[in-house]
């Protein structure tokens, strides 16, 4: 099995933050090349060092960075182009405190990055009635098949991770023609087009990164939705009334592919937003906070109707 190694360069005192980052991403190995290891050894003169270890020497003359390895497959490109939305809601959000957040991919420069893509995102299929495709490629006899464009970028959502994929499969059978749909944490809007491509009448769409609400909204285009069918907006529901407001209630399905936590914050929000008898489904939660996000949701009133994991992903549907 190849790797791609990984370098995100940043500044010290934001190294806890990104490995915060990466392990909601499912990235859990990684080293750190702090410089401040090497300076705080410097400034400690309470130590008498008979040896010191050549990594924290190596630290010397070298700018902090964290080093990760990613499968060199479609769920690896998958997870890097996850970690570039990532970097670049912090860079917007922040610009001077994570410093660069420059990738380099074995000495393969970031621009070239998203070429890479091309040897492995092909059309697919998922469940009985889509098949994702990027632009560059073309499909033919897809049958009843609906075709769903999406091409990589930098936010979450090619449909090639488990969480989305199992979203997909799930809504095959719960949008109904003309059902409102509300996408909570929507990234790339790959679950608001399936959901349109499936019957939905509309589809609201939000996402506390601006880059996600705005390529949502490119996305729902490219597919041939017009502004008429969706609203697409920036913001975090849990903290935000007027926003909660702004969208509104009455939505037959709901869908938030988020991570656990987000999920259980959000957990007593969800009703509000619902219609009677109306669907929620949650995915993007490994199966060590399964049973957490089950307790928050069970206590604000749901019922778990099904639910189906792979490879430590899960998936609920809930009404």
């Amino acid at each position: 099995m190849n790797f791609m190694q990984i370098d995100v360069y940043t500044e010290s005192e934001a190294v806890n933050v990104l490995v915060i980052r990466l392990s909601e991403l499912g990235i859990n190995g990684f080293t750190i090349h702090d410089r401040a290891d090497f300076e705080e050894f410097l400034e400690n003169k309470d130590m008498n060092w008979d040896y010191v270890d050549d990594d924290l020497m190596g630290l010397k003359n070298v700018p902090t960075h964290i080093t990760l390895y990613l499968q060199d497959n479609e769920q690896g490109m998958e997870t890097l182009a996850e970690l570039k939305g990532v970097l670049a809601e912090l860079k917007a959000e922040n610009p001077g405190y994570y410093g660069s957040l420059e990738i380099q991919i074995d000495n393969v420069k970031e621009e070239d990055w998203a070429n890479n893509w091309k040897q492995y995102y092909k059309p697919f299929n998922v469940g009985e009635k889509l098949i994702i495709k990027p632009s560059w490629e073309e499909v033919s006899d897809i049958g009843d098949r609906k075709i769903l464009e999406i091409d990589p970028a930098s936010t979450f959502g090619t449909g090639q991770h488990h969480t989305t994929r199992l979203v997909m499969e799930k809504l095959e059978g719960i949008v109904k023609n003309g059902d409102r749909v509300l996408d909570l944490g929507c990234g790339s809007g790959i679950l608001s087009i399936a959901a349109m491509l499936l019957g939905a009448g509309s589809a609201c769409m939000v996402d506390i990164f601006k880059n996600a609400a705005d390529t949502a909204a490119e996305n729902m285009e490219k597919n041939g939705f017009s502004s008429e069918k969706f609203r697409s907006y920036c913001g975090n529901i849990i903290d935000d009334e007027a926003l909660r407001a702004e969208i509104g209630t009455g939505y037959n399905v709901v869908v938030a592919n988020i991570v656990a936590d987000v999920i259980i914050a959000m957990s007593s929000l969800f009703r509000s937003f619902m219609a009677e008898g109306a669907t929620l489904v949650v995915s993007g939660i490994i199966t060590e906070r399964l049973d957490e996000v089950l307790s928050a949701l069970k206590e604000n009133g749901f019922d778990v109707v099904s639910s189906a994991s792979q490879e430590g992903w899960n998936v609920i549907v809930l009404k």
